[in-house]
């Protein structure tokens, strides 16, 4: 395993450059719109445009990626997002935000199905799921460290855009540099939402419910932790330990979740998400040390649903199928991801900062009574019939393919 990992520094380098400079960016980018005046819900469009990018990016990366080749592919949209994060600094306006912001979920789809198909190619099937695991904890490592940079320079400079502009360009150096050969074409298929939803309905419903969440947290947690009365430095640490409590509750939730009828712990998930969020919302845990103990129970309830919900329609469907049907499940994931901003932040002009976390907790609600109405009207699968939890990026599709459940990844 050690030496599967060194022969893919270069790429892990390369993802956990770019998720260090957009984790920054995100958080930066709503500190600086409140700076700006902009208005609650003008921001949420800004932040919701992200992942309009993210889709379109996931759907059209493929075909770039077959044409150009993986180094220039990634070396090309690496410098698209490094000149989109000094733009942002350049032009200070709403309309023209949107643009930079879709351009970077675009730029994030196609790095991200760069670096994972050549993870997958460079993996066998006795370390890929190991693999998939030192992946998933580099990008959610450097991802939360990028919120504390944001303790080193004034959210109202050039500095920090000038900073996620190096980082990301820094990516390209270890990948530019790489001896490892380019994996083959890349050839994917989805499964129609239709036939997806009959599959499973709580898979679905789980996937579009966590991009209702979590699209809205990491979007605006920095904003409502500014709106809040939390300096600079105590926002980025809030948005830090709501991203380090996923990681951490990832392995022992889907580890329980082999145990038991998957339904049962995406709905205990989903309604926790609702308690926490209530209690945020109300301003019960938002004094003191309180609101970032809530912010890291509640990052640890958020990131796993998805992956729960993975693991839940994997237990429907045959291994051969299991790539096309994850494959749309993130881009179901996407939909809620474009929708959730927005909506929080009607909540959030009704009712305050505070409203964020309201939204947060009536998806929560949804998700889990859904949940237990299934569990009424459908029997679970036998548990010597399920395939063992495996953690889920939300990144690109080439990820299933490094999943051990999956039989289309790397040959022995």
């Amino acid at each position: 395993m050690h030496a599967a990992v060194i022969g893919v520094s270069a790429l892990l380098l390369g993802a956990g450059a770019i998720n260090l400079g957009l984790g920054l960016q995100a958080s930066l980018l709503g500190l600086r719109a409140v700076h700006e005046g902009f208005d609650v819900v003008t921001t949420g469009l800004i932040m919701s445009s992200y992942y309009l990018g993210f889709i379109g990016g996931s759907l059209v990366a493929p075909s770039i990626v077959n044409r150009a080749g993986h180094i220039r592919t990634f070396s090309a949209f690496a410098s698209l997002a490094s000149a989109a994060a000094l733009c942002h600094a350049v032009v200070v306006e709403p309309l023209s935000w949107m643009v930079f912001r879709a351009l970077t979920g675009v730029c994030f789809a196609v790095l991200c199905l760069v670096a994972e198909s050549w993870l997958n190619e460079r993996s066998t099937n006795m370390d890929r799921g190991r693999l998939l695991a030192v992946y998933f904890t580099v990008n959610l490592a450097a991802t939360s460290a990028g919120q504390m940079l944001l303790t080193l320079a004034p959210v109202t400079g050039y500095d920090l855009f000038v900073l996620v502009s190096v980082v990301i360009s820094l990516a390209l150096v270890p990948v530019a540099l790489t001896s490892t050969p380019t994996p083959a074409q890349i050839s994917l298929e989805r499964v129609h939402p239709k036939r997806l939803f009959d599959i499973s309905p709580v898979g679905f419903a789980g996937c579009l419910g966590a991009g209702f969440i979590a699209g809205a947290l990491w979007s605006l947690a920095a904003v409502y932790g500014r709106e809040s009365g939390l300096d600079k430095d105590d926002t980025a640490l809030f948005v830090a330990v709501m991203i380090l409590g996923g990681l951490v509750t990832q392995w022992p939730l889907g580890r329980l979740s082999d145990k038991l009828d998957r339904r049962y712990v995406i709905a205990a998930v989903s309604f926790g998400i609702a308690a926490l969020g209530a209690l945020v919302a109300t301003g019960v845990a938002s004094g003191g040390n309180l609101i970032f103990a809530a912010g890291a129970l509640t990052g640890g309830m958020v990131l796993p649903l998805y992956g729960l919900s993975i693991a839940h329609t994997n237990d429907h469907i045959e291994a051969k199928d299991f790539v096309s049907a994850s494959s749309s499940l993130l881009l179901v994931y996407g939909v809620g991801a474009v929708i959730g901003p927005f909506a929080a932040t009607l909540a959030m002009r009704a009712f305050g900062p505070g409203g964020l976390f309201g939204h947060v907790g009536v998806i929560g609600v949804a998700v889990g009574v859904f949940a237990l109405y299934r569990i009424t009207q459908r029997a679970p699968v036998p548990l010597d019939q399920t395939e063992p939890f495996v953690v889920a990026p939300r990144t690109s599709p080439m990820a299933f393919e490094l999943d051990p459940r999956s039989e289309t990844g790397a040959p022995d």
